[in-house]
């Protein structure tokens, strides 16, 4: 597929243009069990989502073909950068198909420093998280509920994203 091509489809979604700067993540009126497709890590090793119990997680599907994907990539590393650590993870979650090498070059060419490496296969990912079109981002709580979604790019460093992950962040466990 041209890269043309993969804009206009971006466009007709609603994925790129004024959608890239919504200012919030839509969050579920109640948390929503999820599953988890299985996972490595830029070393290899296995994976689901309870590896990441306790924390507040920030799953964003994603794939290197994907152009707004790649242009929202910057700020999910940057929102790592700032909010990272013992309570809060930005977990991009890829589906190539070529694997970690094409994930691994993408992240040297555009200087990514704080974001992991994660890659599914795409069809398990696709299907036990539902997702409709990429990139596709999950906000997960500390017991691996499902908070909110919202498909199609975003500014995740903006002011009032992190805002809104800090208050999932501050809230004691149900």
């Amino acid at each position: 597929m041209r890269r043309r091509d993969l804009i206009a489809g971006a466009i007709a979604l609603g994925a790129v243009g004024p959608a890239f700067a919504r200012p919030r993540m839509p969050l579920h009126d109640e948390p929503r069990e999820m599953l988890s497709p299985p996972f490595v890590d830029g070393a290899g090793r296995d994976m689901t989502l309870a590896d990441f119990r306790g924390k507040v997680v920030l799953l964003n599907i994603w794939a290197t073909w994907c152009v707004p994907c790649r242009e929202e990539m910057p700020t999910l590393d940057r929102l790592q950068g700032q909010l990272g650590g013992g309570d809060f993870h930005v977990l991009p979650l890829s589906i190539d198909r070529a694997g970690l090498k094409v994930v691994r070059r993408f992240y040297e060419e555009i200087g990514l420093r704080h974001l992991g490496m994660y890659l599914s296969d795409s069809t398990r990912a696709m299907f036990a998280l539902g997702i409709i079109g990429l990139p596709t981002t999950i906000l997960i709580d500390r017991s691996g509920r499902e908070r909110g979604r919202l498909v199609g790019p975003a500014e995740w460093d903006s002011p009032d994203i992190m805002a809104q992950i800090q208050s999932i962040i501050n809230e004691q466990e149900k």
